[in-house]
């Protein structure tokens, strides 16, 4: 199988994985691989609120994660602060009090910022965890579409309703929450609001015009040609403009196309956005999130699990709810982005990647 054969393959792919749910109205798929000479980028549905186009910036959802944690990586190198820092040495006294009670002890001030990074701090999950006889935050934002969250809110929210589930440093629990306190961290180490961080230290540089954070921010480059942001759905609802989605901050609410998270990622892999030993240290400062994915500082590893993941797919990246992924993988040298922007869908996003990589290695095997 040639390039241009294995590019027709997946574009057929992506077709059928999208024409086949009603669900999803909007989808964008980018495959680069210069190794094997495939660049394919592609967008598909009939989402008849904003018409699709393969430039449309959609939101990443927990991929934020990943830039969340290369930023701090460069904060890191320029100094301004530590991964084995105490949260205590930026945060106030008074966000910390509670925020991490264990068995009748407060373990908030035992939390670093490799904690936040590797969900190891053992804080709750404001997304996923749900607290006793009462609506969980799922349920509050999307009952109360007009209520907005600032971070300090939702951490504050945890506090009396969520249990915590272990020591900080001794165990993995995926946690939204603990990436707000990243975010709110960046911030006291920095003087500097958390979208102009972003901003500053990786959009510019890396020339990502068209990516910016929701509710705080706006692409560096906007002009009356530029597509429309795409809709994000929950079911058959369009949440896109929900006050409500304010919530998202650090660990959810970066806006970007496929093209400029390419060129984040091809910066990462090439460690010219960070180097080689904090991209190393990332990685290998990990726990275990799924049954063959591993969690490092804002990075999934997707290793060989006997049965459940064949080496064949061994990547690094993150995805999201929404069914966003950015991945790279380094047998065929591809780098696999993408979005199916329904809330729920990030096992189906995955599966889609997983395919196409079936492809890629065909198409490498017979070049």
């Amino acid at each position: 199988m040639n390039a241009i054969e294995a590019q027709s393959r997946i574009e057929a792919l992506f077709q059928r994985t999208v024409n086949r749910d009603p669900l999803i109205r909007n989808a964008y798929f980018l495959v680069h691989s210069e190794r094997l000479g495939v660049h394919l980028k592609l967008a598909e549905g009939t989402d008849l609120a904003a018409p699709v186009h393969e430039d449309q910036p959609y939101y990443i959802a927990s991929v934020s994660k990943l830039f969340a944690a290369v930023l701090c990586a460069r904060l890191v190198e320029e100094g301004l602060l530590g991964f084995d820092d105490p949260i205590s040495d930026y945060l106030d006294p008074e966000l910390l009090r509670g925020l991490h009670l264990y068995k009748g002890q407060d373990f908030g001030n035992a939390i670093r910022v490799k904690h936040l990074l590797n969900h190891s701090s053992g804080l709750n999950d404001f997304f996923e965890d749900k607290p006793k006889g009462e609506a969980s935050m799922l349920e509050l934002i999307f009952g109360n579409a007009q209520r907005g969250w600032t971070p300090r809110e939702m951490v504050e929210w945890t506090k009396t309703r969520l249990k915590n589930h272990f020591p900080p440093g001794t165990g993995f629990h995926y946690s939204d929450t603990g990436y707000h306190l990243l975010g709110m961290t960046l911030v006291q180490a920095t003087g500097k609001p958390y979208h102009e961080l972003l901003r500053r230290h990786l959009f510019e540089p890396l020339d990502m015009k068209q990516t910016w954070f929701s509710r705080y921010s706006e692409p560096i480059e906007q002009s009356n040609g530029s597509p429309p942001l795409a809709r994000l759905y929950n079911r058959n609802r369009d949440v896109t403009e929900l006050e409500s989605l304010s919530f998202m901050y650090a660990g959810g609410g970066v806006v970007s196309t496929t093209a400029d998270q390419l060129k984040l990622m091809k910066a990462l892999v090439e460690h010219r956005i960070v180097g080689e030993t904090t991209l190393a240290k990332m990685k290998s400062e990990r726990g275990r999130f799924f049954p063959g994915i591993d969690y490092g500082y804002g990075l999934m590893i997707i290793k060989p699990m006997f049965l459940l993941m064949p080496g064949k797919y061994s990547s690094w990246g993150n995805m999201g709810t929404s069914g966003s992924w950015l991945f790279y993988h380094p047998e065929t040298d591809a780098y696999l982005i993408g979005g199916l922007n329904q809330f729920r869908y990030n096992r189906k996003g995955l599966r889609l990647m997983f395919k196409a990589i079936d492809i890629l290695r065909r198409c490498d095997r017979q070049r």
